[in-house]
């Protein structure tokens, strides 16, 4: 295994790469090339890249949309919020802003969605070459 900038693997690219596509959540599971192709122990690395500054944690508000409709109208139903029925996402988003704050949302559903920072979206760039070698799947 060869040391990058800031002793990152080519593991550390390739999760970065993939919370690059806005997907990746603290449920999401890790794929067993991260131990197998690039020996890395993902959940860990994972961890040091939002410790060093190359992805981060969403806030509730941000993490919404890894929420499906069913889940933000239960959230709203218990607060009491009528009409649910005719409200499309954006409405459902709009309520959930208008009737919590940050903190009491935060404590009302646990999935967090990660982002990549402008510092992981360089070094991702930097080290282009390591997804371009990556295996793809055929879409």
């Amino acid at each position: 295994m060869e040391l990058l900038t800031d002793d990152l693997l080519a593991g550390d690219i390739i999760l970065l790469w993939r919370i690059n596509f806005g997907t990746f959540t603290t449920e999401t599971w890790f794929p067993k090339y991260f131990e197998y192709t690039y020996g890395t122990d993902a959940p860990k690395h994972l961890k040091t890249l939002v410790e060093k500054g190359y992805a981060g944690i969403e806030t509730a508000f941000e993490s919404l949309d890894h929420l499906n409709a069913t889940m933000k109208k239960n959230i709203l139903k218990k607060n009491g919020v009528t009409g649910l029925s005719k409200m499309k996402i954006a409405d459902l988003d709009q309520a959930l802003h208008n009737h919590f704050s940050e903190e009491e949302l935060a404590g009302l559903f646990s999935i967090r969605g990660y982002k990549i920072t402008p510092k992981g979206k360089h070094i991702l760039k930097q080290y282009q070459d390591i997804v371009d070698r990556h295996p793809k799947k055929n879409l």
